[in-house]
Parts: C-alpha cells; structure tokens; sequence
C-alpha cells in the first residue's frame, strides 16, 4: 500500500516524512505538491538529486506526485491563468521525472458558483489544456491522473471516466477517492466496480456525509470490507493510497488504519 504524506505538510518536507514513515516499516509514497512540504520551484536540481539518492539508499519510492487543484486552474475562462497552470503541472512532471516518480495527480478544474460559464465551454478549456499536458507528460515518462474532487466542475467517477473516455490515450486516467466520492453521495464500491478499466490508483480515507473529511478507518460511511473485495477484484491493494489526514502522531494513526483495514478483510501483505 502507498502512503501519502499530506499529514506531514506543515511539520516536515517531504523527504524528512518519508524518512519517518521508513523507519516505521513503509516503502512506497505519494507526496502533495505544496509550499514548503514540497514545491518544485524550492528544490534546486542538486537537491532533487541528493533527496533521489537519499530516498534510494533507504529502499524508498515515491510512487505519485499530488500537483494539486487550489491554486491551478485547467479549465479556467482565462488563457493565461489556463498557461500558468500547464506550467505549474510541469514543473511537477519534471520533479517526478527526477524522481523517478510514474503518475502526476491533477484536477479537472473549477468554474465559478455564480454565473457558471457553460459546462460545454468549461469541458472545452480542460481540453485545450489537456492538448498541452499530455505531450508533457509522455516525453517524461510519466502519467496523468485526474482526481475526482467535489469542488472540481467534474466531481463524479462518471464524469471523469468520460473524460478518460473522450482523451483515449494511456497516458490519462483516473484516481479514485473514496472519501470524496461518498461525501457527495456517490457509492464508491460500485463505482470502483463499474470504472476500474479508467482507474489507475485508488485513494482511501472515511468521511461522513455532512462534513468532508479524510478520516480513519471506520469512523465514517464507507462500506470498509466490500471496498476490500472491490479492490482486490479490480486495481490490487499495491495500487491503492492510504490518505488518512491526521497531523497530530500521524505513524500512529497509519499502523492502526493497517490494523482496521485487515480487520475487515483487507489482504495487505507483510
């Protein structure tokens, strides 16, 4: 199982997490992209080398890069606020092409609540930005991914698997986040189930339906042991991220999120 390090955001930089994290028996992460946890802007090219070589020496991989969607917009009215965020994203596809990392998560995008501009115009400068990204990514090795967010203009698995659908191109696809899929009243099991050809990783937390959260293991609505079987019917555990957000004892809060989730059935290996 992939651990993130969202926990660690105010506390530690990314490397100093994972160091934490391996100590504590883990060995494969994704990490969110943003100041000073981890922004690529901050790491000059001889401290992505010495942080690769430090990550390599202690058996550690990072598996994805988190580029984020509050502060980017692919799908924005505005052509140069559209551009600054293909920049942005690519300057996280050139970390994780240091890094040897193979999927870059980023968000379809938001529209604005009043006086919406049209979906059909909205979807059009997603696509536009996508004509730009795609090329990016493959010259560097890696893949996009698009998460499913409830702030985003595309929210359910539905729609993104459309998206996935339209692009045609392995180089996009989707990660699945429980969490968010539920608190905006979607049935993840079923929705893993029925889209898993357009997943590519699997984000898992709790939540409850009138406050958004990325909660442990129990504690919320998600239907913990068919998510288990849905899993290891589709994707593999290996392809799924613990992304439990706790910044007080975070380690404890992942080894007993490890205990719960095989106390559901879960398979997780040594």
């Amino acid at each position: 199982m992939i651990i993130n390090t969202f926990s660690y955001l105010w506390s530690a930089s990314a490397a100093d997490a994972i160091t934490e994290l391996v100590d504590n028996g883990y060995r494969v992460f994704e990490v969110p992209v943003s100041s000073p946890h981890c922004w690529p802007d901050e790491i000059s090219t001889s401290e992505r080398s010495a942080i690769y070589k430090r990550l390599n020496e202690r058996g550690a991989g990072i598996r994805s890069l988190n580029a984020g969607g509050y502060d980017i917009n692919l799908a924005s009215p505005g052509a140069s606020m559209r551009r600054k965020s293909i920049e942005h994203i690519k300057s996280v596809i050139d970390l994780a092409a240091a890094w040897d990392v193979s999927e870059v998560v980023i968000s379809p995008g938001t529209r604005r609540p009043m006086i919406s501009p049209s979906l059909e115009r909205t979807y059009g400068w997603m696509y536009e930005s996508l004509e730009s990204l795609i090329p990016l990514a493959k010259q560097a090795g890696t893949r996009l991914l698009f998460e499913n967010t409830p702030y985003c203009f595309a929210p359910t698995i539905r729609d993104l698997a459309g998206v996935v659908s339209t692009v045609n191109d392995d180089s996009l696809k989707i990660v699945y986040d429980v969490a968010n899929a539920a608190y905006i009243g979607e049935d993840p099991v079923d929705g893993l189930l029925s889209n898993h050809e357009s997943i590519g990783l699997v984000h898992i937390s709790d939540t409850g339906t009138e406050a958004w959260g990325h909660d442990p293991i129990g504690t919320g609505v998600i239907d913990w042991n068919g998510l288990g079987n849905a899993v290891r019917e589709t994707c593999g555990v290996n392809n799924v991220v613990l992304e439990i957000i706790r910044e007080e004892n975070p380690v404890h809060e992942f080894k007993k999120a490890m205990q719960d989730l095989k106390n559901q059935g879960w398979e997780l290996g040594s």
